[in-house]
């Protein structure tokens, strides 16, 4: 199978080099629009591009206002400390996750909860959420939602779209409603997927999204802050920006801000690349089912979107039957240049987490023995 699946990947990428796992691609404006920021000298993290970067990620997500960030760890760390994730407190997310969205609620001095994944959509699964609210969570006089066993508030939830596959919100939100618990989205990697017709990123209180270099559209580094409250945005961008009061005379501040603001550098590349974003995406998806139908050819077990989901396929996954498949599938496949790669650890697994409550994770580490990306970048337009 392994020999048939890099033949297969070579083919479809139409090259016997190096394929990697997921490639930047720069084949519209960017070099254009970069040699206007460095002429017009704004360069940091004032300049049209940074706005019309903005603008442009607001409009295709059909979020009411988008703020820019550094990165996608800075763009989660600020839509969770705007809902009021604090020291003492508790967001409840997944344990099959990148390090980045536990390092974010660690960021705002709070504790993280891990809960079990669906294997139709790898996200957080609703059921396993109830089910340790019913047992550890209950809402207080205050109208707070409080774990029983270490005594804080839950203030969030935190679900990722993993690898761009939209998580069951609807179920999710049900569940949070009854708990009094806010929704924030880590959308670092579902950027132009959508559930049930909505653009991920939209539905939560606040989310987050990457432009990392392996994203789907790349700013270098990168992030954008997606709400649709009036108020939280206007906090958003002020404490992003050094929490620095409007006033050109003096450098006064009102708060501990953050160095956070995307350089009009980096945005000059986001306009350019949001440009080819739906001509990115309809290539990916068509690279997704190829490996679908290749995989229902080979009796091969490739993950696809669930129903009433759109995903943007950042990454795609096999499911093997067993760790002892997938190390070899890992071995043999980059030993002849197709880059692939396991699922991260998941976090109830690192050393630092370890004082963590989790519930019973038994999908989350299936998932884990058995998955293994492959090569997704966008193919030669």
């Amino acid at each position: 199978m392994y020999n048939n699946f890099v033949s297969f990947v070579q083919g479809l990428y139409g090259t016997k080099d190096l394929i990697p796992l997921h490639s930047p691609q720069f084949q519209g404006n960017e070099k254009k629009y970069l040699l206007e920021t460095i002429d017009s000298t704004f360069v940091s993290s004032v300049g049209e591009f940074v706005d019309s970067f903005e603008r442009s990620i607001a409009e295709y997500t059909g979020a009411k206002y988008a703020i820019a960030t550094v990165n996608g760890t800075a763009a989660l760390h600020m839509a969770l400390k705007l809902v009021g994730v604090m020291s003492n407190t508790e967001v409840i997310t997944q344990s099959l996750t990148f390090v980045a969205t536990c390092n974010a609620i660690y960021y705002c001095g709070a504790t993280p909860v891990f809960i079990d994944v669906e294997k139709s959509t790898l996200g957080l699964s609703a059921k396993s959420l109830e089910e340790f609210l019913h047992e550890h969570a209950e809402v207080r006089e205050d109208g707070c939602c409080w774990n029983k066993t270490s005594n804080r508030k839950i203030i969030a939830c935190l679900p990722m779209h993993t690898f761009g596959i939209p998580v069951d919100f609807d179920a999710i939100k049900r569940v949070c409603d009854k708990f009094q618990i806010i929704i924030v989205e880590d959308a670092a990697e579902s950027l132009g997927s959508l559930y049930k017709q909505k653009h991920t990123g939209i539905i939560g209180k606040t989310a987050a999204i990457s432009f990392n270099g392996n994203k789907i559209i790349t700013t270098g580094g990168g992030g954008m802050i997606l709400t649709n409250d009036s108020e939280l945005a206007i906090y958003a961008k002020h404490i992003t920006t050094t929490a620095k009061i409007s006033d050109q005379l003096s450098f006064a501040h009102d708060e501990v801000g953050f160095n956070y603001r995307l350089p009009n550098l980096n945005a000059a590349l986001g306009v350019a690349q949001m440009e080819m974003l739906p001509e990115y995406i309809k290539n990916k998806r068509e690279t997704a089912h190829a490996y679908q139908e290749w995989g229902n050819e080979q009796g091969v077990k490739i993950v696809k979107e669930p129903d009433n989901t759109r995903s943007n396929y950042w990454l795609n996954a096999i499911l093997t039957e067993n760790r002892e498949q997938r190390d070899q599938l890992l071995q043999a496949t980059n030993a002849m240049s197709v880059v692939t790669r396991p699922a991260w650890k998941p976090m109830h697994m690192l050393e630092f987490n370890n004082h963590c409550q989790t519930s019973k994770l038994t999908n989350t580490e299936f998932l884990y023995d058995r998955l293994v990306n492959i090569p997704s970048s966008v193919r030669a337009l």
